[in-house]
């Protein structure tokens, strides 16, 4: 079949053949992917994510000061603890009735935002793209490497690259132009992220209440400096992105059902508004929409709330295929939030986890993640929310609720438009991230870099405000609290690769109950009691192979562009776990009940 023809639809017998890659590994934990895929029909047909590793944070929480969970919960994961830290932070800042004078605010966003563009651009160029990089592609698709060699590149007055496989060729691992430079831009954008909070990836100026850093003139101007040095690179990574995925979709017909499932979005917000946040619940869905990522759920690309209040009430614990003792039979930490809702027993506030070990089983309990679900009352169905890698909902969120309008990042309904100024090369420049068709892997890939250039653009706008703070003479960078007796409070932040949420109960000083739900549990959650299947599953499960190579030969770049896709925490490697795969069927029926006496 070449690259250009469209893929038969008549079926075949199958030939279903088990494949498995275990461990994908992570620096949270580790991921395996076990499959059953139809050879003669090219698709997968059944997919199981399970992870093998318990942390348990949850449990050893109880009893600590609440003060110290920032510096703990940062500890969650060794890549973006630092949205763990900030998350706890808002946490807490609830609970304790503090808001944060609004120079720490602004320091606090600018440290978020250069993790935004740090971890994107690592985990896109060096990670990612080895899946769509020439040496990947000639392994597993050469008939689509000859035609990229024979296709022009769109946008090459702004990367400079003339065909689609020069591109291509510049993201090969360890000798690729963009792949070296993509680690050189990690190191500048990790330094104005510690400019901003101390220390990477566990922050160190970070506290409830405010920051440690001193508000110095020279230190906003090293990171601004910093930042103007990389806005070019960032330009041109959404240009080397768009044409490459352009001509994905162009050169293999039918690619968009790859990773494709149906439009279930969750985004919990990012970068709080210093003039208007104050972390009390009882306003939070007023703050909540001024943050300058605006929260939202898209169901079927309709935004169904983007009311922080609503997104918390709906918020659902479940088991079904997890490690896990059922808790609803316990008494509940809580059974109304501030604003006199009632708060449902499987709700993050209410949680008790006990892990119960045992021998890992498809039919029955096969991980140790659970499966967070969002209760939609408009369907009374709990929804396997996704976070579309973190930048697809994000910017599909904020691009609907139409409510971001800035200097640099204004939201129109439909679309996201991104300013950027002019750098060493290349002139100003306005990005446009528009809604696309699909939730796919492409989409979730090509949502990156437009979301580097956000990070970017919303970080000019901070660093102006603050900058102009600190020239009034407005210092201030801490605000004191006391810890009350009982309290409880909620976070929501988006964490680089999605939704983030920390959950905390205080009794007698102490905390009674602490929850943090990062995206990957969401993504990678297994089936629940209702058999629903994780994202990861549902987004594997049913697409279509492209990769012309046979079992026996057998990369999986198909599967492995869509896990990655979802950037389930840091994959540091791929291991395939069964060879060749073990043939379980293969059916030759010419007459229908030949085979069966």
């Amino acid at each position: 079949m070449t690259t250009t023809e469209a893929r038969p639809t008549e079926r075949k017998p199958p030939q279903l053949v088990d494949m498995s890659w275990d461990p994908i590994t992570r620096i949270i934990g580790n991921l395996g992917i076990y499959t059953k895929i139809d050879f003669a029909n090219r698709e997968v047909v059944e997919c199981h994510s399970t992870s093998s590793l318990f942390r348990g944070y949850s449990v050893f929480m109880k009893g600590k000061d609440p003060r110290d969970a920032g510096f703990i919960t940062s500890r969650i994961c060794g890549i973006c603890g630092d949205n763990h830290t900030t998350c706890s932070d808002y946490a807490q800042q609830m609970a304790y009735g503090v808001k944060p004078p609004p120079l720490a605010e602004h320091i606090v966003n600018l440290g978020e935002a250069a993790e935004y563009m740090f971890d994107h651009t690592i985990f896109q160029d060096n990670l990612v793209f080895v899946d769509f990089c020439e040496a990947m592609v000639k392994a597993t698709n050469p008939g689509l490497l000859a035609r990229a060699e024979r296709t022009d590149a769109p946008r090459g007055e702004i990367h400079g690259y003339r065909t689609i496989a020069d591109i291509m060729k510049a993201f090969n691992p360890f000798e690729g132009e963009v792949y070296k430079e993509a680690l050189k831009v990690s190191r500048v954008t990790r330094e104005m992220f510690c400019l901003m909070e101390g220390r990477h990836v566990h922050p160190s100026t970070l506290y409830p209440g405010g920051v440690g850093t001193m508000p110095q003139p020279t230190v906003f101007t090293d990171y601004l400096s910093r930042l103007m040095r990389v806005i070019d690179f960032v330009k041109k990574a959404v240009a080397m992105n768009d044409d490459v995925f352009d001509f994905f979709y162009e050169a293999l017909p039918g690619y968009e059902e790859v990773g494709r499932r149906r439009v279930l979005l969750g985004c919990w917000g990012a970068f709080q508004n210093p003039q208007t946040v104050d972390y009390r619940y009882e306003t939070m869905n007023s703050w909540g929409k001024d943050m300058y990522v605006t929260p939202g759920i898209i169901v079927d690309g309709e935004l169904v709330t983007n009311n922080l209040v609503d997104i918390n009430l709906g918020l659902r614990i479940m088991l079904g295929s997890s490690y896990y003792e059922d808790w609803v039979n316990e008494s509940p930490f809580v059974t109304h939030d501030p604003l006199g809702n009632p708060v449902d027993m499987r709700h993050p506030w209410n949680q008790t986890t006990v892990p119960v070990p045992q021998k890992r089983d498809f039919d029955d309990k096969y991980s140790w993640v659970m499966s967070p679900r969002w209760f939609d009352k408009r369907t009374d169905q709990h929804l396997a929310l996704d976070t579309g890698g973190g930048p697809l909902a994000r910017l599909w969120s904020t691009a609907l609720s139409g409510i971001v309008d800035t200097p640099y990042v204004k939201a129109t309904g439909h679309s996201v438009r991104i300013s950027l100024p002019k750098g060493e090369s290349l002139p100003e420049t306005t990005l446009e991230w528009r809604i696309p068709q699909w939730s796919n892997t492409i989409e979730r890939d090509r949502a990156r870099p437009y979301f580097v250039a956000y990070a970017a653009a919303m970080a000019l706008q901070f660093i102006e405000e603050a900058m102009g703070m600190v020239r009034a003479g407005e210092t201030k960078v801490f605000e004191n609290y006391e810890v009350p007796d009982e309290a409880i409070g909620c976070g929501f932040h988006e964490a680089v690769r999605g939704v983030l949420s920390h959950h905390l109960v205080i009794k007698d000083k102490k905390i009674a109950n602490y929850h943090p739900y990062p995206p990957t549990p969401w993504n990678a959650s297994p089936r629940d009691i209702y058999g629903t299947p994780g994202p990861y599953e549902d987004a594997v499960q049913g697409q279509p192979i492209f990769e012309e190579n046979g079992p026996d030969d057998f990369k999986g770049v198909d599967i492995m562009r869509t896990v990655r896709s979802f950037d389930p925490c840091l994959p540091c490697g791929v291991h395939m776990y069964v060879g060749k795969g073990k043939t379980l069927t293969t059916l030759h029926s010419p007459t229908y009940g030949a085979n069966h006496g």
